[in-house]
């Protein structure tokens, strides 16, 4: 594995992969990475000939008060993971190189972005399709993969790609779960032992629902009040928010009658999960 932390190094590592002929598959990270990330990069490895991999703690999508100082890195350990999960190329930029001194463009989505987990964290989609519109003119891949986990942010990047004519194609993977059903995140770690026992509520809520949907429930006030009532049940849960959308457009819907994203996000003491689940 090939290890780069600037532009110009990238760039190298890709115009010699495309001189053999080399199809680009990119996973994009913040680090800390987990089995979730390791199934994106095996996911890019049966599916390209190069495969990158960017970990950059990306400052802008984090909000004034938010864990950007805190937020778990260890570059050694995710080394290691991402070469043994089949990564080529490790692309691990610092700030400055990212963000030079005098940045000022940015990058922004509308109306999908003021939802769900643009509600509470206003700037925060505006800094990740920032730093992903980077990294795919750095990188330029073929396939870029992105856990369905974050689903709002899959969707939104989506948009992205469509409304800009980029030529990458982005390609959803499935949340991989912890055996009790917890969806795996690198927020995860900061949980002490009861919070961790209690967030399972996030994925037996959602599990609910889907029994509920199953059984003939088309009403998404009775859905999400449904997944409420679980969680506030829970005494260490303080929901941010439970909601239903349409999908893949995340319009306002009165009634189930096509695909719909019923996500939620809820903090078990200072830490911040999201989960999620698609209706069909």
């Amino acid at each position: 594995m090939i290890e780069v932390d600037t532009i110009a190094g990238m760039r190298a590592q890709v115009a010699g992969a495309r001189r053999e002929g080399q199809t680009v598959g990119f996973v994009p990270t913040m680090g800390y990475l987990h089995e979730g990330h390791l199934t994106l990069i095996r996911r890019a490895r049966e599916e390209s000939g190069l495969v990158v991999v960017s970990i950059f703690v990306n400052p802008t999508q984090f909000g004034p008060g938010e864990d950007f100082e805190a937020y778990p890195r260890d570059l050694e350990r995710d080394a290691a993971l991402a070469e043994g999960a089949g990564t080529d190329v490790l692309f691990y930029p610092p700030v400055r190189e990212m963000y030079p001194d005098g940045y000022a463009t940015y990058v922004t989505v509308e109306g999908m972005t003021a939802k769900l987990c643009g509600a509470s964290r206003p700037t925060h989609f505006r800094g990740v399709t920032t730093v992903v519109a980077k990294l795919f003119h750095i990188v330029e891949p073929d396939l870029a993969f992105f856990g369905e986990k974050d689903h709002q942010q899959l969707l939104v990047i989506k948009r992205m790609v469509t409304d800009l004519n980029l030529k990458v194609t982005v390609v959803g993977v499935p949340t991989v779960r912890e055996p009790d059903g917890l969806a795996m995140s690198s927020r995860n770690v900061y949980l002490n032992g009861s919070q961790r026992a209690a967030a399972v509520v996030l994925s037996r809520s959602l599990a609910a629902a889907r029994e509920a949907f199953a059984a003939g429930e088309r009403d998404p006030a009775g859905l999400a009040a449904l997944v409420r009532r679980m969680i506030e049940a829970e005494p260490l849960a303080a929901v941010d928010y439970v909601e239903i959308y349409s999908w893949p457009d995340l319009a306002d819907i009165g009634r189930l009658d096509r695909p719909v994203l019923l996500a939620v996000a809820v903090r078990f003491g200072r830490t911040r999960l999201i989960d999620n689940t698609v209706l069909r």
